[in-house]
C-alpha cells in the first residue's frame, strides 16, 4: 500500500515557519539572511513539501526586502518604545504582521493582525499579545484606508 500523500501546511503553520525566519532578522546582517534560510531548513525536523518551502522562503524574502518600511511603521506607531527595548519575539511578530497588513493583498488586515497577536502570545512574554495588538491597531489607523 502506498504511503499516504502528505498535505500542504495550513496558512497558520506556514506563517509560524515564516515567523521563525523573520525572528532571525534582528540577529544577522542582511547579507547573511540567505545563509539563515539554509540553516533554518537544515536544522528543522520537518520535511517540507516543495510548495510549502517556496511559500515560506518567498514570504520571508518579501518581509526582509520591506524591513526598512516596516520598521518605520513600528517606530511611528510604538510611541514611547524603541525597537531595541521590545522583546524579540514581539518585534518579529510585529514585522510579519505589519508586512502582511501593508503589502500582502492576499491576507485580510484583520487576519494579519489576529495571527500576529497569536504568534506574540505563543512565543512572547505574558503581555506580548496585548503589546502587539496595540501597535498593530495604531498601524491600521494610520496606514490603512477604510
Amino acid at each position: 500500500m502506498e504511503a499516504e500523500a502528505r498535505k500542504s501546511m495550513t496558512r497558520h503553520a506556514l506563517r509560524d515557519r515564516v515567523f521563525g525566519l523573520v525572528f532571525r532578522i534582528e540577529f544577522y546582517p542582511k547579507d547573511e539572511l540567505e545563509e539563515q534560510i539554509e540553516s533554518y531548513i537544515e536544522s528543522s525536523q520537518e520535511e517540507f513539501l516543495p510548495e510549502d518551502l517556496e511559500y515560506i522562503v518567498s514570504k520571508f524574502r518579501s518581509v526582509a526586502d520591506k524591513i526598512e518600511e516596516v520598521d518605520a511603521a513600528i517606530d511611528k506607531c510604538a510611541v514611547g518604545w524603541t525597537r531595541s527595548r521590545m522583546g524579540k519575539c514581539e518585534l518579529a511578530a510585529l514585522r510579519l504582521g505589519i508586512y502582511e497588513m501593508l503589502y500582502d493583498d492576499d491576507i485580510p488586515v484583520s487576519v494579519a493582525m489576529d495571527e500576529a497577536v497569536e504568534i506574540a502570545k505563543t512565543y512572547g512574554d505574558a503581555t506580548g499579545g496585548a503589546f502587539v495588538n496595540a501597535i498593530l491597531t495604531k498601524v491600521k489607523e494610520q496606514y490603512i484606508k477604510a
